[in-house]
Order: structure tokens, then C-alpha cells, then sequence
């Protein structure tokens, strides 16, 4: 696999990666009703500009599709959006992608990363450095409720 910065014209490929990911990995960890609500079919507007300002990284496997996708939060010095496609979920897509981003974070002076975790992926972010900072709820505006996360914290 390999990882390049996303495309604005990837937002809407990157959006389906996220749902169909949430769909999948979350299935055990929110009601069905939360998940439908959560992952809309059409990217929100939003989606190009995050893109298009923060270091936002895809995986394209051997034949050019995107099959993960993650990015680093300058601002708020956390790591977002990291979705795999289920059919390449434990393939290292995503371990691909958080590599980038905390290297991205290092060149960037970042001495610390956080990020909220679905309860699902919590073990894959503890394999890759992070340490629980305890539950908290995250209010979805998508889902339009709280959902619950672990809040994680990586040193650089």
C-alpha cells in the first residue's frame, strides 16, 4: 500500500470510506439508529475544506483505490478520521496512515497527539503508543447525540 495527502476531489471517496467503516466496525458499539444517522450518504460540505487544510492522508492499495484514510488536527494537535474499509481492516492500512500522521505531528514540533477513539478501536490506538485518558461523551451533530469515546494520548 501506499500513502499519499488526499485530493479535494477525494472528499466524497474518503466519506464513503468513513461510513462504510463506522457501518462495519461500529456495529457493536452504537444502535443501529445512531450509525444510520452518523453516516449520511452525502459528504457534508465541510469535507473538502478539511481536506484541503490539514494534512489529510489516504492508502491506495496495489491498483489505485482508497482504501483508508486519516489526518492530523493542526489545530488541535489531534488525530482524526482514521477509517479503514472493512474488506482491508488488520491488512496495516491504518497503521499506514497513523505512521504519517504522527510523522507529520514530529515535523511539525508536536511534542503530544490525542484523539477519541470509538470503543471498537481502542485497542488498535493502545498497539500504536496511546494510553486511555478515560471515557467521555462526544456530541454527534450528524447523529444528533452523545456518543460515547475514549479519550487517548500519544507522547512524540
Amino acid at each position: 500500500m501506499k500513502i499519499k495527502r488526499a485530493q479535494v476531489s477525494d472528499a466524497q471517496e474518503c466519506w464513503n470510506i468513513r461510513n462504510q467503516a463506522i457501518r462495519h466496525g461500529c456495529r457493536h458499539s452504537y444502535t443501529p439508529d445512531v450509525i444510520t444517522a452518523w453516516t449520511p450518504d452525502t459528504a457534508p460540505a465541510g469535507q473538502s475544506e478539511v481536506i484541503a487544510a490539514f494534512p489529510f492522508f489516504v492508502a491506495k492499495n496495489g491498483s489505485g483505490r482508497l482504501v483508508a484514510t486519516g489526518f492530523l488536527d493542526l489545530d488541535a494537535q489531534t488525530v482524526e478520521a482514521v477509517f479503514t474499509l472493512p474488506e482491508y481492516t488488520g491488512l496495516g492500512a491504518a497503521s499506514l496512515i497513523l505512521d504519517a500522521v504522527k510523522a507529520e505531528a514530529r515535523q511539525r514540533g508536536m511534542a503530544v497527539l490525542r484523539l477519541s477513539s470509538t470503543p471498537n478501536a481502542q485497542s488498535f490506538y493502545e498497539k500504536h503508543g496511546f494510553e486511555s485518558q478515560g471515557v467521555r461523551t462526544f456530541y454527534s451533530s450528524l447523529a444528533q447525540q452523545d456518543l460515547c469515546c475514549i479519550e487517548m494520548i500519544l507522547a512524540l
